[in-house]
């Protein structure tokens, strides 16, 4: 990695640079192959790199509340992972530090190689718009939208126009086997097929990784089971996907899990370590 002030994209330096904010210019592209007109997209033939990386990270709130404690988590493209622990464990919180929803009390999170400490909140937003896709439990679909707008509007801030965010829209929609509802509203749609649209939403700007947040959490077992199959699919065409969960069933049906508890990271399957 290049010097912690070099200027992403600079010779040598083969991490992306941070995404342009909307109205400004783009900061230097890297030299890294990704998807057309998207700096720094995955896609080329290099060996896979890390997506997000925590060195001892931790979170201490107001009041002296330590939710996370001295987490140490790489998670490389093209990895499924599940992230499981009960309620309380500490989960929540390392999500909004990896997706950049919040920063860290000590220790340091890294998108891309990017320490998301020296990057401004407007940059952090950017990250979160081009780099991260996020699926929700409770989908939050805007109720007067079709689902072809709802997956639009992931492109809202990406310089495209509605005629191409409408068209990249119905191709996430398809990919997730919702081409056939492209004009129904949520609440014409089933639990399944809301959380399908979600992650269609989640997809459709080409991110690099997908957090999923109890994704079949509000679902029955036959739609969380369809759901869960199509995280396996889109993750075998090549999406980085980590699921945060407190189903062990879910995790253990993935090929690594990270468990965590009171706050620690307690085992990594993969890794084969314990914390």
């Amino acid at each position: 990695m290049t010097a912690p002030d070099a200027y992403p994209g600079a010779a040598g330096d083969r991490r992306p640079g941070p995404p342009a904010i909307p109205g400004q210019a783009a900061a230097p592209a890297s030299t890294a192959p990704g998807f057309p007109g998207v700096p720094g997209g995955h896609g080329g033939l290099e060996p896979p790199g890390e997506v997000i990386t925590l060195q001892g990270a931790g979170k201490t709130y107001p009041g002296g509340l330590t939710a996370l404690d001295n987490a140490d988590l790489t998670i490389r493209e093209g990895e499924l992972v599940a992230i499981v622990g009960p309620s309380g464990s500490g989960k929540s919180t390392l999500l909004n530090l990896m997706g950049t929803l919040d920063r860290p009390s000590s220790g340091r999170v890294e998108v891309l190689g990017h320490d998301v400490a020296t990057l401004s909140d407007r940059r952090l937003s950017a990250v979160r718009a081009r780099w991260i896709g996020f699926v929700f439990q409770q989908f939050f679909l805007s109720p007067h939208l079709s689902a072809l707008d709802n997956v639009a509007t992931g492109l809202l801030y990406h310089g495209i126009g509605h005629s191409r965010r409408r068209e990249r829209a119905a191709e996430a929609l398809t990919r997730v086997g919702l081409g056939h509802r492209l004009d129904h509203k949520p609440h014409e749609l089933s639990g399944g097929e809301r959380q399908r649209t979600a992650i269609a939403r989640a997809v459709v700007s080409r991110p690099r990784i997908v957090l999923a947040d109890e994704p079949t959490g509000a679902l029955d077992s036959t739609s969380g089971a369809a759901v869960v199959q199509l995280l396996r699919d889109l993750n075998a065409q090549g999406t980085t996907i980590a699921v945060i969960t407190h189903d062990r069933q879910l995790a253990d049906s993935l090929p690594r899990r990270v468990r965590i508890l009171d706050g620690r990271i307690q085992e990594d399957d993969m890794a084969g370590t314990a914390a």
